[in-house]
This record gives C-alpha cells, sequence and structure tokens, in this order.
C-alpha cells in the first residue's frame, strides 16, 4: 500500500542549492518537502574544495558570476558565520606565470565589483612564508573556507524549524501530472522499501548533475545539464593560512584552500559522461601536485591523505564545445518548464556556486511565486542559519584535557584520534541518526576523515554501534566493509610514500587481525548499499 501525504512545495534534491531552496519555501509560509535520494550533503555539496568565492576567480571568464559570488560572500558570512572561516585570499603570479592576465586584474574586479587591492611580495611572503620565493606579483581578495556539512545541514535544520519535512534516502521514482499541471511526486525509500505519494502544487527540481533526468519524469526532456567531474586532493595539514589561487585563466589545480586542520587542491574539470561514475586518473593526481608545487615549492613532499571526485552540475554552454566544461559558464540557470514544455507547477535551477546558493534559492522561488500569484517576500539573507544541531565538527578540547580524564572508559573517550571524536560525540551523532550508518555519522563528526583513513576508529565506532543495539553482527560487519571500501575508494590513487606505509598498516590490522573479507555478512544484503554516490562510481576492481 502507498502512503500518501499532501503538501504545497516539494523540493528535489538535498545538496546545497535544494537546503536552500527548502528553507526560502518554509520562510515564505509555504508547506515544504524535500527529497533526497541518500543523505543531505553526499553529493556534489559534500565533494569540493571547501572555498567561498570571492568572485576572484571569474572576473575574466564570467564577470556575472563574479559579481554575484561578491555578493553572496558577505552574506553567507554574516547568515552562516559558524560554517565559514574567514581566511582571506590571494592571487599570485608564480615564477612560472608571465604577468598578461595580472596586469588587468584589478580592472577587471573593478568591473565585475569584486573587492581587491594588489599588495607587496613580500607582504605575501610574511602572510604565507612556504609562497614561491620567487613570487612576482599579488593581489588580495576576500576568499574564505567553508564547511559544506555545516552550511546544507544548518539550512535544514533552519527550515525544519519553519515546517519542512526533509525525507532522505527516498529516491524519486515518478512524477505524476494531471494534464498539463503537476500533481504528485512518487519516492520510494531505498532502506524501508516503501514508496510514498506526496501530493502537491509545485515542484523545484534542485538535482544539480541529475536534474536533467528528474525532468525528464515529467516528460520535460532537453535539460541540457553537463557533469563537469573535478577531482580534489586533501593534504594532511595547513600548508597555508589563506586561500591562493594562481593569478592566471583558470585551470587544472590553481587553488589551495586551508579546510579545519588540513588544505586540499583542486581542481581538474573535464566532462563526466554520468555523475554516478567518476572517475581519479592517476596522471590528473600527478598534475594537482606539480600544480601545487608551483604555488608553494615542496608541496610533493606533503602527505596527501585523500582524493575524491565532485561532478558540477553545468549548464550546456552554446559559446563552448560539449566537452569543454572548463570554460562553460558558472552562473546559475533557472527553467520555466511553464513556458518551455506547457508543463504548470516545476521549475529546474541548475548551474551556480555553493557560494551563491541562498541567491539561487531567492530566484526560483522568486519564480514560482510569480506563476502562483503569491506575494511572498524573501528573507533569507536578513536571518542568520542556527547552529546545526547536533551540532557538527568542531574541536572543542585539546587531546591532553581529555585524556588525562579517561583512567576508565567514559563519555569523554577519544574514538577517532585524528580528529578528537569522543564517545558522546558519536553517540549523540547515532541518537540523531539512527541506524548505525557510519557514512552518515561521517559526515556529521568527520569519523574516519584524519591521516589514519578509518584506519583505528572504524571498528571502535562499528563495535559502539553494535553495543548500543543499533545493528547487529552481521549488519555491523557489512557497515564496517562499507566503510572501509568507501575510504579507500580515495585512497589508491595516492598510495605512495608516507600514505602507502599507512595503507599497509591498515591492511595489517585489517585482514592480519580482524580477516575483515570473511566476516560473516547479513543474508541477501549487498554490501555496497549504502555507498556514497561519487564513491560507488569509483572501479571497484582498482579499489580493491
Amino acid at each position: 500500500m502507498v502512503k500518501t501525504i499532501n503538501t504545497d512545495v516539494v523540493v528535489i534534491g538535498g545538496g546545497s542549492t535544494g537546503a536552500g531552496v527548502v528553507r526560502d519555501v518554509a520562510m515564505r509560509g509555504f508547506r515544504t518537502v524535500l527529497v533526497e535520494r541518500f543523505d543531505i550533503a553526499q553529493g556534489t555539496s559534500g565533494r569540493f574544495h571547501g572555498l567561498l568565492h570571492s568572485g576572484g576567480r571569474y572576473i575574466a571568464s564570467d564577470p556575472e558570476s563574479a559579481t554575484e559570488c561578491a555578493e553572496e560572500n558577505e552574506i553567507v558570512k554574516r547568515i552562516n558565520s559558524n560554517a565559514v572561516e574567514a581566511t582571506g585570499g590571494l592571487f599570485v603570479v608564480t615564477s612560472q606565470d608571465d604577468e598578461e592576465y595580472a596586469d588587468k586584474f584589478l580592472e577587471r574586479a573593478a568591473a565585475a565589483k569584486v573587492p581587491a587591492q594588489e599588495i607587496s611580495v613580500a607582504e605575501a611572503l610574511k602572510r604565507e612564508p612556504r609562497l614561491d620565493p620567487k613570487l612576482k606579483r599579488a593581489f588580495e581578495v576576500l576568499d574564505g573556507s567553508v564547511d559544506g556539512w555545516q552550511m546544507v545541514w544548518g539550512a535544514i535544520r533552519s527550515a525544519q524549524a519553519y515546517g519542512a519535512q526533509v525525507m532522505t534516502y527516498n529516491k524519486v521514482t515518478k512524477i505524476e501530472r494531471e494534464g498539463d499541471r503537476i500533481s504528485a511526486v512518487i519516492v520510494h525509500n531505498v532502506r524501508t522499501g516503501e514508496d510514498t505519494r506526496i501530493e502537491c502544487q509545485f515542484v523545484l527540481n534542485c538535482g544539480g548533475p541529475w536534474a536533467g533526468q528528474i525532468a525528464a519524469m515529467a516528460d520535460c526532456h532537453g535539460v541540457d545539464v553537463v557533469p563537469g567531474a573535478g577531482i580534489m586532493i586533501a593534504m594532511n595539514f595547513r600548508l597555508t593560512q589563506t586561500v591562493l589561487n594562481r593569478c592566471i585563466w583558470p585551470a587544472d589545480g590553481d587553488i589551495i584552500v586551508p579546510d579545519h586542520p588540513v588544505c586540499i587542491i583542486g581542481t581538474t574539470d573535464l566532462k563526466a559522461d554520468d555523475p554516478d561514475k567518476l572517475t581519479i586518473p592517476a596522471d590528473q593526481v600527478q598534475q594537482m601536485f606539480d600544480a601545487g608545487e608551483a604555488m608553494v615549492p615542496g608541496f610533493r613532499k606533503a602527505r596527501a591523505v585523500h582524493a575524491w571526485a565532485g561532478a558540477r552540475p553545468l549548464v550546456k554552454d552554446s559559446r563552448v564545445a560539449a566537452t569543454d566544461t572548463r570554460h562553460m559558464a558558472r552562473g546559475m540557470s533557472v527553467i520555466d518548464h511553464n513556458s518551455r514544455d506547457g508543463v504548470y507547477g516545476m521549475l529546474t535551477i541548475a548551474g551556480g556556486k555553493l557560494t551563491t546558493y541562498r541567491l539561487m534559492a531567492e530566484r526560483i522561488v522568486d519564480i514560482m511565486c510569480e506563476e502562483m500569484g503569491e506575494k511572498r517576500e524573501c528573507k533569507t539573507a536578513g536571518e542568520a542559519v542556527p547552529t546545526a544541531s547536533p551540532k557538527l565538527y568542531t574541536i572543542g578540547h585539546r587531546l591532553h584535557d581529555i585524556e588525562h580524564k579517561n583512567a576508565a572508559p567514559s563519555h569523554d573517550q577519544i574514538i577517532c584520534e585524528c580528529e578528537l571524536v569522543t564517545r558522546k560525540m558519536l553517540e549523540d551523532t547515532m541518537d540523531a541518526l539512527p541506524g548505525g550508518q557510519l557514512d552518515d555519522v561521517r559526515r556529521q563528526v568527520r569519523l574516519g576523515m584524519g591521516p589514519c583513513q578509518g584506519g583505528f576508529c572504524s571498528q571502535r565506532a562499528t563495535g559502539i554501534a553494535h553495543e548500543r543495539g543499533d545493528i547487529d553482527s552481521k549488519k555491523a560487519n557489512e557497515l564496517f566493509k562499507t566503510f572501509l571500501k568507501n575510504r579507500w575508494i580515495g585512497l589508491w590513487p595516492i598510495t605512495y610514500g608516507k600514505q602507502l606505509r599507512q595503507a599497509a598498516l591498515d591492511n595489517w590490522i585489517h585482514e592480519g587481525m580482524l580477516d575483515v573479507e570473511h566476516l560473516p555478512m547479513a543474508q541477501g544484503e549487498p554490501g555496497e548499499e549504502f555507498v556514497f554516490p561519487a564513491s560507488a562510481s569509483e572501479n571497484k576492481e582498482d579499489a580493491r
């Protein structure tokens, strides 16, 4: 039997855009339901380099996007302050770069209304001593670092406070129409097997790289969202305290972002045939290291911790080749299916940046209100997003202060040494995310995201979930193996040097001591059931 619920608006997609949209819709007083096929911020929004754009990157290639980023940068810093680190940014001309692009940098920045100023090389080197000592020029901008999970979950909690319903692990299987009007969305819960029919007046398609597939369910074909695949690599400590950009036309590996206790270099930009099937080619990994070396000499010698791939939802641009995702516009695009396809009650949004997530929401909801004949103003720029509860990743304690208290096991017992996750933090998260899903827990407290990549904390967390009765022993084994495989996907492209030695140690623990490949599994339950989409895309034979 199919369960039926009724609402005003269904938002499809639980990334930054969907979270911003459902918050905006709820704050305007509409009843709304967000549906997401996996966990919140599990796709593109959880798989980026963490840059809060100043707009400086696009002043030449896409000035309109540059202006939007500059304006939203200040708003996001204000309303998402708990998720943003205002690191500042530098655009630097390295010894390998000519100065042709730099000569027009300030002129282009001013035209795009992007705050920027040139500083002396001496000042740049004082701020960032690891920079290329043969640096030619440097420009200061207002880049920052943003925690995508903090931002997205904050928006989700805000929407829920305004009455929004959030349905994760619910995959859209059908969009129903009555004549030329959208009438309902059918979703299938991938965990329980339950189907739900959500009756609604409007559907807002925020599916990112999958938006075209979703639109086609309503017979709205030809929504050409091109997945632009990019890889990123996290290094094991903050090589810089400031966002670094090469002062050249956007290229691969020209951004280094300090993020929590690490730094991230990115990114490549190649067309992907399927956003669920992304690869991490070894030559692109090497390209990242070479590019990092140009800005920070010795970058190649630093230890890489994890590599991943994300898919940008780029709207096909007739001005460039269909495969040239590097030069496609970064601006947002809203498709009105009423005027385009004769289907009332559905809008699709794609493109844009995480930095502009709030503005994207404002624009698509404004259009929805106009079509519905409603005059309801956007309030999202004036109201701060509350801190997510339970509070997401933060280091609010020191290792020494915890260790000296732990003569006996307690809630302060450290489960993950790399990220200083205590048992209490872990159990509080498990209470909010029942079912022992370790990948979901990881996104909340960064379990297994430090230098050991789950080598030591994974079995502890699994044991606690089993001890609490969240999962039985066979399910615990299944989730444990899935967690390790997901971590390994981001490790195998960078297994050399110090990381190779760590991988060998982890293998000895898991294979030599635990014999993990031969643990009894739950019958009839696939071991890859909860692999998150981008990770699942890797070649499993290579990943082993």
